[in-house]
């Protein structure tokens, strides 16, 4: 048995971390972001992790900085064995990832060398990609440039959105994670080095990313609206006012004249909203959020906001 130091912070990391003692895996420490003001009221909130270690007595480190002096010796203090990192939310320096007797892995929800980064769930998704997965690695100096330890791979469907998708790879993570570090601990674990020419790049997401253009073909956009579901979601505007687009799908325009101009409103009408795109088929939307209200259904949108045609959705408000 290693003595284990856990990195993480979101809820993806709560199953490797949940699985890693069900295992009977020996955590001595958990590494987590600060707490942090969330909410209308912004109280400090503990992260995921930080609740989980909680709950079952185990001993947690906060720094500000991983590179904090303070916290390396802490870190070192705990003799630890080997590192884990989940969706921790920084950049370790190479002095805390060889502080472990065995170095530290990460469990890294792509299958690399593509989408290397901090979104690679949700790029996958926008690329429309139709399968990820797990890579297990082991860390070193260059973003998720390490060796590969092992990997499993995960079919995406076309209505997935990335919250879906997170879910099932934490949980495949947990399952592979355990299964490496048995094969570290007993000597077994092999290592295979990535292609860096093949090397993909996942970069933060940002409000902006959201920005829906209506020239791309329907299925690049629904993509988009899944990609970024549940933050921050894909945004267009209607007369100068901004919409958040939460659910779609590509259908095929109707009628004698089945070529529209992108971002024309095809129809508004009951539960059918339909804009035209750069290509043949058309995005049916579903569900749609008036900024700073509750999210609608079509057809309580349309029932409380009539379009009158001729319109058309923007991609900004300058343009409406």
């Amino acid at each position: 048995m290693v003595r284990i130091a856990f990195f993480g912070t979101p809820a993806f990391a709560v199953p490797s971390l949940e699985r890693l003692i069900a295992a009977g895996e020996q955590v001595v420490t958990a590494v987590t972001q600060p707490d942090r003001r969330r909410g209308r009221g912004q109280r400090l909130q503990p992260s995921p992790v930080k609740t989980a270690a909680l709950a079952h007595d185990i001993p947690l480190l906060q720094p500000t900085r991983a590179g904090d002096p303070v916290f390396a010796a802490a870190l070192a203090s705990c003799s630890v064995d080997l590192g884990v990192v989940a969706a921790y939310g920084k950049l370790l320096p190479d002095a805390i990832l060889h502080t472990p007797r065995h170095g530290t892995i990460n469990v890294h929800a792509s299958l690399l060398p593509r989408y290397r980064g901090a979104a690679p769930i949700h790029r996958a998704i926008i690329a429309g990609e139709r399968e990820t997965g797990i890579t297990m690695i082991r860390l070193v100096r260059e973003m998720d440039a390490g060796p590969m330890l092992a990997r499993t791979v995960r079919a995406i469907a076309d209505d997935e959105t990335s919250d879906v998708v997170e879910r099932a790879l934490a949980e495949l993570g947990a399952t592979l994670l355990v299964s490496t570090v048995r094969q570290i601990a007993s000597g077994q674990a092999e290592e295979q080095p990535q292609d860096h020419a093949l090397a993909t790049f996942a970069p933060r997401l940002t409000r902006d990313d959201g920005r829906i253009d209506w020239t791309r073909p329907a299925q690049a956009i629904h993509n988009l609206v899944r990609g970024l579901h549940p933050w921050p979601h894909a945004f267009s505007f209607l007369a100068g006012a901004r919409y958040l687009i939460l659910r779609t799908e590509v259908a095929h325009p109707s009628g004698p004249d089945a070529t529209h101009a992108s971002g024309e409103i095809i129809e508004a009408r009951g539960d059918r909203l339909r804009v035209g795109c750069g290509d043949g088929p058309v995005l049916a939307i579903h569900v749609i959020q008036p900024e700073g209200r509750r999210r609608l259904s079509t057809r309580a949108f349309l029932a409380g906001h009539p379009i009158d045609l001729p319109a058309s959705l923007q991609s900004s408000s300058a343009t409406a």
